[in-house]
């Protein structure tokens, strides 16, 4: 088969009678041998047997897990500019489907080696524990020795993290550990399918000290998260103000990409708005967007996960009060149009599914400047076509890319009416 386009998820595809066929490992231009699979959608999955005429764009992956056991890359056999150019044109193609006509910026995009943030799959086996990534549409694990995309600070805690977890009763059969590299050092929260005793305590507060992890939670699978062990206080630095996250706290994959997701927001405010102005920061997490938009004007700061809401207050009280966080389920309780038309923007930063729901109130109320921060191509057409029919152009458009070899692309848009 002649591979003609890279899908969604990464894949190549070849256009067959049968539909089109998904193969991982491909690149457009090449023709190759593949085993066929199952269907896959309106397409059918196969497995890459041999390339028979290689892209020029192919070169060596430098992860020795990629592909062969580990999900998480999906196109490390992908020169850099091509690959920056594919996820470029990821916002440009969402744009375009949303009947948007912008000029979509320069990638922004952050290195390998500096995401911050790892959700490991954890499993007992025979040899002792098994962390890593899931293997590619598997619920296999791969048990990692390296990883080219986060920060070596976090891999150099893969070996003893392991040594550590075949010691803890707690840890039966399966779990997981959430690590995120703050400014105050690792922070890590264990998930097991066991009770975590006070012996296992005590062993969780010496590895802890031993590898410059101030504090580490753990939970009951995916019951109340609680502090096993903690040595020091947490932090992060967000916009100059220092915030204490709750353990296993969503964060900006990459400093790199949130320093250019930052820069683009604010950028994207308008020229002529007031000092007096108040912003809205919908989906605000932490903090991520408050803090740095604070520095010029009040932020109204709704976030539906309590724990992330505590944190922000918290932080605001200390900074002055620049920031109010509320705590608000955007996805039940939507922001009505009488309420947003008392903010001179509305920046929203939805989860992966985007913000129909409130999306839809933005559209039947009478702001007129918006910028959406977007982690799905797919979402985002869809909620800028419905801002469009609602009279909102795109004004700007950055694509951030802190997800290396991944297909998954950050997006920051400005809209205007």
């Amino acid at each position: 088969m002649t591979i003609t386009r890279l899908g969604s998820a990464g894949d190549g595809v070849a256009e067959t009678p049968q539909g089109p066929v998904f193969i991982a490992g491909t690149l457009p231009g090449e023709v190759v041998l593949a085993d066929l699979g199952a269907r896959r959608g309106e397409g059918i999955a196969a497995t890459l047997a041999s390339v028979e005429s290689p892209s020029p764009d192919r070169v060596a992956p430098p992860c020795p897990h990629f592909l062969v056991e580990c999900g998480a890359c999906a196109l490390q056999h992908m020169a850099m500019p091509a690959y920056h150019a594919w996820k470029r044109d990821r916002l440009v193609e969402a744009m375009a489907r949303a009947g948007q006509a912008v000029e979509v910026a320069p990638l922004v995009a952050a290195p390998p080696g500096t995401r911050r943030r790892a959700d490991l799959a954890l499993r007992r086996v025979p040899h002792g524990v098994a962390l890593g990534f899931h293997q590619r549409g598997a619920s296999a694990i791969a048990d990692l020795s390296t990883c080219h995309v986060l920060d070596p600070r976090l891999v150099a805690l893969f070996r003893p993290l392991r040594e550590v977890l075949k010691r803890l009763g707690a840890l039966k059969r399966e779990g997981s550990a959430v690590l995120n590299l703050l400014d105050s050092g690792p922070d890590l929260l264990l998930r097991t399918d066991g009770q975590l005793d006070a012996a296992q305590r005590s062993i969780l507060a010496a590895f802890g000290i031993a590898h410059g992890i101030p504090r580490i939670a753990w939970a009951l699978g995916d019951g109340v998260m609680e502090t096993a062990a903690q040595a020091g206080p947490v932090h992060l630095m967000l916009g100059g103000v220092k915030v204490a996250p709750p353990p296993g706290a969503f964060l900006q994959a990459a400093p790199e990409g949130e320093a250019g997701i930052v820069a683009a927001v604010r950028a994207a405010l308008p020229r002529k708005l007031s000092p007096k102005a108040r912003i809205a920061d919908l989906y605000a997490g932490i903090g991520t967007l408050s803090f740095p938009l604070a520095a010029t004007h009040r932020v109204a700061a709704y976030e539906g996960e309590a724990g992330a809401v505590a944190a922000l207050d918290a932080a605001a009280r200390k900074a002055g009060g620049r920031v109010e966080a509320v705590k608000r389920d955007l996805a039940y309780r939507p922001l009505l149009p009488a309420e947003l038309d008392s903010f001179g923007v509305v920046v929203l930063d939805p989860p992966y599914n985007g913000a129909q729901e409130q999306v839809a109130q933005i559209a039947r109320s009478k702001l007129r400047h918006a910028i959406y921060v977007s982690c799905n191509p797919v979402a985002l057409a869809r909620d800028a076509a419905v801002l469009g029919r609602a009279g909102f152009k795109a004004v700007s458009a950055v694509p951030v890319d802190q997800f290396p070899w991944s297909p998954h692309l950050e997006s920051v848009v400005a809209f205007a009416r």
